[in-house]
This record gives C-alpha cells, structure tokens and sequence, in this order.
C-alpha cells in the first residue's frame, strides 16, 4: 500500500493529503439550510450536510491530490448517522481513485485493537463470511500500550496490504508534556520512533518506505529532522501544516533528498478556504469546491518550492 500512495504522490507531484474534518461552521449556509429543511436541527441533518460538503470538496481535488483523510471524531459525535456519513466519503473517495488514510488514532490491548483492526483495516468474519467495513488503505493508531496492541494492526497490514501511522511526534502545543520527556537519556518521542521503524522492517516496498509510518507534527521541524535520521526508512505523515501553524520550510528535513518520505496533511486550510480572505474574493459560498481546489493547488506549489 505504501508503493501506492507513494506512486500516486509522483504522478501528481504532489506530497499532500486533503484532511476532511467538517464541523459545521465550514458548511456553507446553503448546505444548511436545505438538509435542515428536510431533515430538521437534528444529527442527520448535520451528517447530510457533511457528506454533501466532503463530495464537492473530493469532486474538485481528486484529481491533483493523491489522498484524503477523514477524521472520524467528527462523524462519531453524531452517533451511527455520522459514522455512515463517514463510511458513505470513504466508498466515494475510493470511487474518484483516492487513497484513503482513517484518522482513528485507536490504542488498546490485543483483543481490543483486533476488533478495532478487522473493522477499519481487515476483515470482519461472520461464520465463514468475510466483509469489508469501513475500507479505509491507512489508518492512525497509538502506540503507548506497546507492541501487543500493535500486533493487530500489523498482521492485517501484512495480510491485506493496509498500511499505518503510528503516534510519535504530534502536532499539538502540548505534545511535549509526555513526548520530550527523557528516559535513559532519550526522549520518549525518539524511543517511540525506534520501535516504529523495528515494526515496519519486513514492510519496506520498492521506494524503501515501509507500510507502518509514522505521524510527526509540523510544527516541530528539529525534531522531524531528528526523526528522518532515526527512521530512514519510515513514511511520515505530516499533520500541523498552516491553520496550526507549520510552514513547507519547517517540514522540509521529513522529506529525503528525492523530495519522498512524507505526505503533509492540510484540513480546514482547504476544506474551509471559501471563508479565508485570500479566497473569498475570488469565490462565494457556492463555490467552495473551487476554492478548496486553488487552496490545494496553492499548498502543492508551496511544498515544491521548499523541495525541489
């Protein structure tokens, strides 16, 4: 799965990922308006709204990004009516060709994360039946119970060519509190990151990146270096770039010298770029397609000239 992503990225010279985070301040007014005609103030309305929304943003980026990201946190508060909503963007993502990475971010022991892992990157079997359910390629899980609730994820990785982005620097202000701390003089981020690239060893696919990468925040670019060095052979996926407050400039040192090695994720600076000043005067409400489109373009151009 990793060749894949990575063969998507090369062809659309393009190391971004569309993060498809809707809350419902981003949904234009008129998506509103209709699905609470129809259905109310109520969840469904919400789910509609978002499904509706994450169509004509997928509509208008397929095409020049190789994958989308939805966080399911924001279906899930909507009870089983969001969680189809999130399924229902997946089926039609995958349709358009995209890459799919569930940002799920699970962690719990074995039994647990089998569970967890049979759903979103395995198979659910029923006596001698086999379903695939949320059918996402990539998801985010932690790593803070160790290797066995790990295991999993690992074997359906391995089994049905799925892939990982294991927990080790995130892009929160306060990642450091537990990350940066030291434990026989390393960091619990660079510890972490050991372990994830010792996991990923049988995976590594022909551009020398193994199916089990690793989440490293943007905005904490010397410790992405650090971590470039300690897993040389480690996808990363890059959260934290613009409305967080990351720059292609301090994200540069994820990448290797052929400009590989990252996938850098932007949500509500593309999802949400109707509402920003430097698009709204160029696109109203309705066509805020449009405008997530020239903010992906936008992003693209940023990221090549800081790696080229």
């Amino acid at each position: 799965m990793i060749d894949i992503l990575i063969d998507k990225i090369i062809q659309m010279e393009n190391p971004s990922v569309v993060g498809l985070d809707p809350r419902l301040n981003f949904i234009p007014q008129f998506i509103k308006d209709e699905m609470f005609d129809r259905y109310g103030r109520t969840p469904k309305a919400v789910a509609e709204s978002y499904l509706m929304f994450n169509k004509a943003i997928i509509d208008e980026v397929y095409d020049i990004v190789p994958a989308v990201k939805p966080q399911i946190a924001m279906y899930e508060e909507l009870g089983y009516i969001g969680i189809k909503a999130y399924m229902d963007t997946i089926n039609y993502a995958k349709e358009k060709g995209l890459v799919i990475i569930g940002d799920i971010k699970r962690g719990d022991i074995f039994s647990t994360a089998e569970s967890y892992s049979n759903g979103h990157i395995g198979r659910l079997s029923i006596e001698d039946e086999d379903y695939t359910i949320y059918n996402e390629d990539f998801i985010t899980i932690h790593p803070y119970m160790g290797y066995d609730s790990v295991e999993p994820y690992i074997k359906d990785c391995k089994e049905y060519n799925r892939g990982l982005f294991v927990l080790v620097k995130t892009s929160n202000p306060n990642s450091g509190e537990i990350q940066d701390l030291l434990v026989n003089g390393q960091k619990i981020y660079e510890i972490v990151g050991k372990l994830v690239s010792k996991w990923g060893e049988e995976f590594i696919g022909k551009y020398g990146y193994s199916q089990i990468g690793a989440v490293v925040g943007a905005t904490h670019p010397e410790q992405g270096k650090d971590l470039r060095q300690i897993m040389p052979h480690t996808f990363f996926l890059v959260p934290g770039y613009g409305a967080q407050g990351g720059t292609a400039e301090d994200l540069k040192d994820c990448f290797d010298k052929k400009a590989l090695g990252a996938i850098v994720n932007s949500s509500r600076g593309i999802i949400a770029a109707y509402k920003d000043d430097k698009y709204k005067k160029d696109y109203s409400d309705k066509e805020f397609g449009k405008a997530a489109r020239q903010a992906a373009i936008d992003m693209r151009k940023d990221l090549q000239e800081v790696l080229i």
